[in-house]
């Protein structure tokens, strides 16, 4: 998911849902899976030239995706520009070979597994090294787990190769696994050269400040953390189509001052999710519009299984989990941007794809239940909350500072727990130090988090319910169970669509079951963008093409 890995899974600050100015009522209208609204124009329509001033929460803690705190999505947004991803989704979220990169990528046999990629011959880094199998080499012995030193966000996939090799020449690469893995087209997006993966130094710090090799459409020009800037400009290395942007700035602004920024042309657009407010200044901005399609991010409260927490007890999460309704939560948030909204019932499809159902049944949202369950655990009410041995129920809920969304969840999760007895702690952190030192090392009860999901759903997901005592991951509550481990690793292994996603569905329920989090809502990908820049926008379950994106005048 980013909320990212190979985004895989990425951890996002929370972010939510949006409209469209062309409703009288301000009301969203319905939009289907497989759509966007980018304002589609031909490149060669477009200006040449130009500067996408794009607004970020926070810069990236580390450019190496692969690292366990480089999977942020503000960070993926920047990367996107610069570095390879092998293989793309399209409008319907159909998977594609990226042909800048590649000329093939073939499954060439099932038993055992191999995968046979064939480079661009024009592909290269931009200090001039032509790609390599060897890149390819070094980054699944980095993330394959065999050597914990690379501190990893997800070793999904690579764990499952046996070798790669050199092929016909040094630009095919041969992939050999050892356990068959279905979503192998998840794998080295982005890819990274093999200086990055080299030591276990290098991977977890070479990169902390800065890229230092890349080989996109774009290249980074400056950095400025004072500033909290990044600069990225056209690379002259670049062998496929050019840009039509000359420039893209990447600059830290806080939610607060996003409609001012859009209106004083500071940026040129922002995410609206959930907030109304954004939604309802979005449609008094002159020269801007809202751009709505179906999102792939969700917003949800995660919970801490490890024995430090309160909720280490699993009857406890799932009692808890009673008491909170996700409909209370959509409908107090999104308000008019959303009349109908529905509650997400699973971790690995969302609502409206083909293969979504509901398993959110052992968590069912009914606060008699929740009281029952409560009082059969021995937290009893006293006063105002329950007490239990003398101590009394109180879960600290971690959340981002200046995030509205964030404090809009903090207080409902507060207010519902309260009318079972449950008393929530609300602590809201600084954004610059929220994953680093709170969310990654688990400090927290309960936390705040946007999973955003691809089209990969064991490579999207897998590393946030796979329990392994010896590497958390983005596991960050540490819940789950061998079950749970035992049909996500068949899920992967199995080739037939059918059965890989019944499979899916039995982890899901399982997962439902153990209270590891609890979905809040789907956050359509609604934005407020300036008018005038095309190919940009709600690109839906779709991979932006950066060389695309330009101005109509």
């Amino acid at each position: 998911m980013a909320l990212a890995a190979p985004l895989t899974a990425a951890a996002l600050a929370l972010s939510a849902c949006g409209g469209s100015s062309d409703d009288p009522q301000g009301q969203a209208p319905p939009a289907e899976q497989g759509s966007w609204d980018i304002n589609e124009v031909d490149p060669a329509a477009l200006t040449d030239g130009g500067e996408l001033k794009w607004p970020v929460d926070q810069l990236p803690d580390n450019w190496n995706m692969n690292h366990v705190n480089g999977a942020l999505v503000d960070g993926k947004h920047i990367l996107d520009a610069i570095m390879p991803k092998l293989h793309l989704a399209d409008k319907a979220g159909k998977i594609q070979v990226n042909g800048d990169y590649l000329e093939s990528a073939t499954l060439t046999s099932q038993d055992p597994q191999v995968v046979t990629y064939k480079l661009n011959p024009l592909a290269k880094w931009n200090d001039g090294t032509p790609f390599s199998w060897t890149d390819f080499d070094a980054q699944a012995k980095a993330l394959n787990g065999s050597n914990t030193e690379f501190s990893v966000a997800s070793t999904t996939g690579y764990e499952d190769i046996e070798k790669v090799e050199q092929g016909a020449s040094a630009q095919e690469v041969k992939v050999t696994f050892k356990q068959k893995f279905s979503e192998w087209t998840s794998l080295f997006t982005p890819l990274y050269p093999a200086s990055l993966n080299s030591t276990p130094a290098e991977f977890n710090t070479g990169w902390q400040s800065a890229p230092k090799v890349t080989a996109g459409a774009f290249k980074v020009e400056t950095i400025d953390q004072t500033a909290k800037l990044v600069t990225l400009v056209r690379d002259d290395a670049w062998w496929g189509a050019k840009p039509k942007l000359e420039k893209i700035t990447f600059r830290v602004v806080e939610r607060a001052a996003l409609a001012d920024s859009l209106a004083s042309g500071a940026i040129d657009f922002y995410t609206i999710g959930s907030s109304v407010d954004l939604f309802q200044r979005a449609k008094a901005i002159t020269g801007a519009t809202v751009r709505q399609a179906p999102g792939k991010q969700y917003n949800q409260l995660t919970f801490n299984g490890a024995p430090t927490s309160i909720l280490a007890d699993r009857a406890l999460r799932v009692a808890v989990s009673k008491a909170l309704d996700p409909m209370v939560f959509a409908k107090g948030i999104l308000g008019p941007i959303s009349t109908d909204p529905e509650p997400l019932g699973n971790h690995f499809f969302l609502t409206g794809t083909s293969n979504y159902q509901d398993n959110s049944a052992p968590v069912k949202a009914d606060k008699e239940a929740a009281r029952a369950d409560l009082d059969k655990l021995g937290w009893r009410l006293e006063g105002e909350f329950r007490k239990k041995d003398g101590k009394q129920l109180d879960i600290r809920l971690l959340g981002g500072a200046g995030n509205p969304i964030t404090e809009q969840i903090s207080k409902l999760t507060q207010a519902q727990l309260k009318e079972v007895g449950v008393n929530v702690v609300i602590d809201l952190v600084p954004g610059a130090t929220f994953f680093k030192e709170y969310v990654m090392p688990g400090n927290f009860d309960m936390v705040g988090l946007a999973w955003q999901q691809d089209p990969w759903p064991i490579s999207s997901s897998r590393e946030v319910y796979f329990l392994d005592p010896d590497a958390k991951k983005q596991n960050f509550g540490a819940i789950g169970s061998e079950e749970i481990n035992a049909k996500l690793l068949a899920a992967n292994a199995e080739f037939d669509d059918a059965k890989r996603v019944a499979l899916i569905q039995e982890a899901d329920k399982l997962i439902w079951a153990e209270g590891h989090q609890l979905p809040l809502y789907l956050v359509p990908g609604t934005r407020a963008v300036r008018s005038t820049l095309a190919n940009f926008g709600s690109f839906g379950v779709a991979d932006p093409d950066y060389t695309k994106i330009g101005f109509t005048g």
